[in-house]
């Protein structure tokens, strides 16, 4: 199709060769089919190929989908908005516990909600959004003012003390390009937060293509523990801990329920199976904190 983007390499090590891991759907919105490939050097899982740059907002366009929206419209929608008032303090509560530094970047801010909450703890926030609808909703609601994407190249270097990226690594459309960006933004000792999916995990593993955290062509990479450690790591920063997030496994696995045809209990049933098998394959989505030495 005219409106999509082969890409010619790997986006972490510049490999030419890949096979094929997955075919699946867009489930959420157009329903167009999309491709997932392995790197065959490193390792790294990508979707190829993707919408242009132009016209990939359009596969945003939805209060499906539930990170640009406060709808709660629907069983699921309302969870996930019971679970972020929820995972909000605990997200601030987490930054404490390896710096006491107060200055903040969030790159991909969605609706101003996480940084509403550090603000309200005392933190010095900037956000960034490309999303014009999410950067009305935080001004109006929380008088809090996002900057495009485009404003990253003006933030000064060595400025901020944490950089955070909840559930937006495997968006960003240059990948290579904005992580130096932003890494040039941080501080000596500045601490880079970043929540992705975790493809390894039980969850993604039972349900394949139905999995919803796969979200193509949204998601535009797919991580596991090893392939994200070994891609910001090339940045100059060193990793410090994995962290869970064990509320993600019901929500991912009640909407894969929804694209496949069953039951929302079911869902529930099944995040906690993979909850339990965490030890094993990991939870599915985790924190990776990374330190700028």
């Amino acid at each position: 199709m005219e409106h999509l983007n082969q890409l010619a390499s790997c986006p972490v090590c510049e490999h030419t060769e890949t096979s094929n891991h997955l075919v699946l759907k867009d489930w959420m919105i157009t329903k167009e089919t999309f491709t997932i490939v392995r790197c065959t050097n490193c390792g790294f899982h990508f979707t190829n190929p993707i919408p242009a740059e132009n016209v990939i907002g359009n596969y945003y366009k939805s209060e499906e989908y539930v990170s640009h929206s406060s709808s709660n419209k629907g069983l699921i929608n309302r969870v996930y908005n019971i679970v972020r008032n929820y995972t909000l303090k605990q997200k601030v509560t987490l930054l404490g516990r390896y710096t006491k530094c107060k200055s903040i970047l969030e790159v991909g801010s969605g609706t101003g909600h996480f940084l509403n909450a550090a603000k309200l703890s005392g933190y010095q926030v900037e956000g960034l959004e490309p999303d014009s609808d999410a950067r009305n909703f935080a001004q109006s609601n929380f008088n809090i003012t996002l900057q495009t994407l485009d404003h990253l190249t003006s933030i000064p270097t060595n400025s901020k003390d944490i950089v955070t990226m909840w559930h937006v690594l495997e968006h960003v459309y240059q990948l290579k390009r904005d992580l130096n960006e932003i890494v040039r933004t941080m501080k000596s000792g500045g601490v880079f937060f970043i929540a992705v999916p975790n493809m390894s995990s039980w969850d993604a593993q039972h349900y394949k293509e139905y999995w919803a955290a796969y979200d193509v062509p949204r998601h535009l990479y797919h991580f596991q523990e090893n392939t994200i450690k070994k891609l910001i790591e090339t940045f100059g920063l060193v990793h410090k801990d994995t962290l869970p997030m064990k509320f993600d496994s019901y929500y991912v696995s009640m909407l894969s329920e929804k694209y496949k045809g069953g039951s929302a209990l079911q869902g529930i049933i099944n995040g906690l199976k993979s909850n339990l098998q965490a030890s094993k394959f990991g939870y599915s989505s985790q924190i990776y904190v990374f330190v700028k030495e």
